[in-house]
């Protein structure tokens, strides 16, 4: 799949759509969403990728978002975007309802079965948020025998359970949102996920001074940009967007806009190493 939009591509597909027309076929075939561009990203995810109450799209994946569908010839009006829970990332990628994903999608050989990745673009570690007056969680371990909160179909949770705390009550939700709403009213112990993500939630106005990350670098998780399986044109068009972007200053200033409010410190930008 090629969607990188050009003045010379979009003047051909006119002459083709008038000639189709002409030759009373009603194929639209080349053509996609009329010069629309369709990514899947978190829309409950501050600091990383949120829908905010008045319709408008934030954090440092829809910047980067953004910037790569500007690099492929799109502009931020013409992008469409799609939530992308965790769960349901494949399955928007297979079945055609995206053109990519940008959704703190982390790059793992398993789902290299799957779909294929561009990136990464961005390097992570799991680490733990719970309440900033609980003195009782210091280590991973002492997740044995609490609950423990992640969403369907993320990989962080089950790091703890298989590495760390095998007794762990894992309680799976639908979004963040909801282990977030359950860590503050007790019903859960701890919420992990990416340490970016859980600086997102902490640094967030409501949330300020009623939640702590636990500071632990459980794992590393680069983030990729995930595409269909074989699209190899597409793949080498986003990464060297993600190349430009870290090269012209943009990344670094997307970074400190989207994470800097929580002190959060970044690692730099990492190699690209997904290609064919």
């Amino acid at each position: 799949m090629k969607l990188r939009k050009s003045a010379t591509a979009l003047a051909i597909t006119a002459v083709l759509a008038v000639t189709a027309t002409a030759c009373g076929s009603g194929s639209d075939e080349g053509a996609k969403n009329d010069g629309k561009i369709t990514i899947g990203i978190k829309f409950d995810q501050p600091g990383v990728g949120l829908k905010t109450p008045d319709g408008k799209y934030e954090g440092f994946d829809v910047d980067v978002a953004t910037y790569v569908a500007k690099e492929l010839g799109y502009e931020a009006k013409d992008i469409e975007w799609k939530q992308a829970p965790s769960a349901e990332r494949e399955n928007l990628i297979a079945n055609g309802d995206v053109d990519f994903v940008v959704a703190s999608y982390s790059i793992t050989d398993e789902r290299k079965q799957k779909v294929d990745f561009a990136g990464p673009y961005f390097l992570a570690h799991q680490d733990l948020l719970v309440r900033a007056d609980d003195s009782s969680i210091k280590d991973a371990k002492d997740l044995n025998s609490k609950k423990l909160c992640s969403v369907t179909g993320s990989t962080s949770a089950q790091n703890v359970r298989n590495d760390f705390a095998p007794q762990a009550d894992l309680q799976e939700m639908g979004g963040y949102s909801e282990c977030l709403t359950g860590l503050e009213n007790k019903a859960v112990d701890a919420l992990t996920t990416d340490d970016s993500i859980l600086a997102g939630y902490a640094s967030q106005k409501d949330h300020q001074g009623k939640f702590k990350l636990a500071g632990l670098n459980l794992s590393d998780e680069n983030y990729g940009i995930g595409l269909k399986k074989g699209d190899t044109e597409l793949q080498g068009d986003i990464n060297k967007a993600i190349e430009k972007m870290v090269e012209d200053g943009s990344w670094e200033k997307a970074v400190k806009a989207n994470f800097g409010p929580a002190g959060y410190k970044n690692e730099p930008a990492p190699k690209i190493t997904e290609t064919s």
